[in-house]
């Protein structure tokens, strides 16, 4: 097996753990922001770690940073907070597994953001795996007692899509602001700037809005600890497996999440999708796999 497949497999596994963990925290005494927030706080210091230590060992230092860097660095670290925040929301009113997919919407969306910012082009099979996931979409999203299917399940699910969608095109800013670094310097610091970023911004807002959950994020050290460090595995990983094969390739492994939620859900929760869900994460798996392999 080569090397890129076991990384974007372990960033996958690591992305699923990170997750449930989250939505445990948040249906105990941790709120939405500070379930997101946890995350951050205790993966900031791993990745300025991470970051001074490979720079020690090659003897290079930090690339100069540019008002754009910082624009479009605050701007997807904020997306990112945002998306975070609605994935964890979406957890307390669907099951695990369907939450997760919701959420992998990001990679059509992304699609649908690099055409509309970028001018990148879909093709026709882009196009058609869209239109799929449209209607997985809507599969997943319609309440077991019937209804419309545009509930605030669905609506949460499709911001924390859109939100990421916006966060990967700016952070792709971000990084190629950077000039004269290589790429594990130029992914490292943008790691790190972006995260203490996201670390001051939403601590700010909690601090005003929401000030017992920081305590509350203090003294649940240990489980919201633990969200730090799979968020440093997983977003090692997943630039360890960019590094070394094409993206499309990449994210089309990184599918597997959505397996690995299914297990978590059914181990730690019990859950049972029900067929018509099973049959949307189906669809919408088909639909993501195939708009990352032509995209």
């Amino acid at each position: 097996m080569e090397l890129w497949i076991i990384f974007s497999v372990v960033a996958a596994a690591a992305q699923s753990v990170r997750f449930a963990i989250q939505k445990t925290l948040a249906a105990d005494t941790l709120g939405p922001a500070a379930a997101t927030w946890a995350r951050f706080l205790w993966s900031a210091p791993l990745v300025a770690i991470g970051l001074w230590a490979y720079l020690t060992a090659t003897g290079q230092t930090l690339p100069d940073l540019s008002l754009e860097f910082w624009v479009f660095g605050a701007s997807g670290g904020l997306f990112q907070i945002l998306a975070t925040i609605c994935t964890v929301a979406l957890f307390r009113r669907r099951a695990f597994s369907v939450g997760i997919t919701f959420k992998k919407t990001e990679v059509m969306l992304t699609a649908l953001a690099g055409l509309v910012i970028l001018g990148d082009v879909i093709s026709t099979t882009g196009a058609a795996a869209i239109a799929v996931g449209f209607v997985a979409v809507l599969l997943l999203s319609s309440p077991p007692e019937g209804g419309s299917p545009f509930n605030a399940g669905a609506a949460l699910g499709l911001l924390s899509g859109v939100f990421f969608a916006l966060a990967a095109v700016t952070y792709r800013g971000a990084t190629l602001s950077i000039e004269d670094a290589d790429l594990i310097v130029t992914a490292g610091t943008t790691l790190t700037m972006i995260t203490f970023l996201q670390t001051v911004m939403l601590g700010v807002w909690l601090a005003f809005r929401q000030p017992g959950q920081i305590t509350e994020t203090l003294k649940s050290w240990r489980r919201s600890g633990l969200v730090g460090v799979f968020s440093m595995i997983g977003s090692f990983s997943w630039f360890a497996a960019f590094s070394l094969q094409n993206a499309a390739y990449v994210f089309a492994v990184g599918q597997i999440e959505l397996l690995f939620s299914l297990l978590i859900g059914r181990l730690i929760w019990g859950e049972r999708p029900e067929r018509r869900e099973s049959v949307g994460m189906a669809l919408l798996t088909l639909s993501i796999v195939t708009v990352a392999a032509v995209g």
